[in-house]
């Protein structure tokens, strides 16, 4: 990871994290607190979001802010503008995200509508709220947390997959448009990761052969890559596995296997 002399100085002084309360959104917390950078933790658990809070307060010197807001409504950003105006956020990691697991016309209308809210539409408003400042300012960071799911279609959570999709082409394109004015974009991939989520889904992976990463490496490779191009997907064998199936196979089969795996995981479809 680059020096915290380094990093503050190119995405501070404060960062903003949504998802904070729990999984790889506290893991972000933990590690830009460490590396020196006043944090904004945002997440709809109050309780769960105070104690990650008081956890860094105690083992590091930055200022802390919570904000406890429900991203799928539309006016979750008034509280965010109310809250920040008189600090600069140069540092932006759209982390929160709503993943139901489930076969297509298993889950909900409200379900797949929610997911939009949460994961593409607050997304993109916090990165006309944050990023535009950032390019005024010609200097921050933005790292949109998307998913390995987004390169391809994945049985049991198409919907979830679609608007990671959203997540990584913004976050590429942005890359490009907004290095002119120092504003570095990540789309970040993480593949399966331990996070509270990913336990309370209940998956079976007694014999998968999915790498199953956990959230403090996976976090450092993402703060890591900030800067240094588009797009990342975290853990060497993860890397190879994507990127020789998509050498190797039609896109159709690639499809098939992945959708094979999640149907190992959550049942027969």
């Amino acid at each position: 990871m680059s020096s915290s002399k380094t990093f503050k100085s190119k995405y501070g002084p404060w960062a903003l994290v949504t998802g904070a309360a729990r999984g790889m959104g506290t893991e972000f917390s933990r590690q830009i607190a460490a590396l020196g950078l006043n944090l904004v933790l945002v997440d709809m658990l109050a309780d769960e979001l105070a104690k990650v809070a008081d956890e860094i307060r105690r083992n590091s010197t930055v200022e802390i802010r919570t904000i406890v807001a429900d991203l799928s409504r539309p006016d979750f950003i008034e509280t965010m503008r109310q809250q920040t105006s008189d600090i600069e956020v140069s540092l932006l990691v759209s982390n929160a995200a709503y993943p139901p697991v489930g076969l297509f016309f298993d889950q909900s209308l409200e379900d797949k509508l929610r997911m939009i809210d949460v994961n593409v539409r607050a997304p993109l408003i916090l990165v006309q709220e944050f990023g535009a400042k950032m390019v005024a300012r010609k200097r921050g960071g933005i790292i949109m947390v998307a998913s390995a799911s987004a390169l391809q279609g994945v049985s049991y959570i198409a919907s979830y997959a679609a608007t990671k999709a959203y997540n990584l082409i913004l976050a590429e394109s942005l890359w490009d448009e907004l290095r002119e004015y120092g504003v570095d974009v990540l789309g970040f991939m993480p593949g399966a990761t331990r996070t509270t989520g990913f336990v309370l889904s209940k998956p079976n992976t007694a014999h998968t052969v999915a790498a199953i990463m956990e959230t403090k490496p996976t976090v450092t490779e993402a703060l890591n890559a900030l800067g240094k191009g588009p797009s990342r997907i975290p853990g060497r064998r993860n890397r190879w596995t994507l990127f020789l199936a998509a050498r190797i196979l039609p896109r159709k089969q690639m499809i098939k296997l992945v959708g094979s795996n999640m149907c190992q995981w959550y049942g027969k479809k």
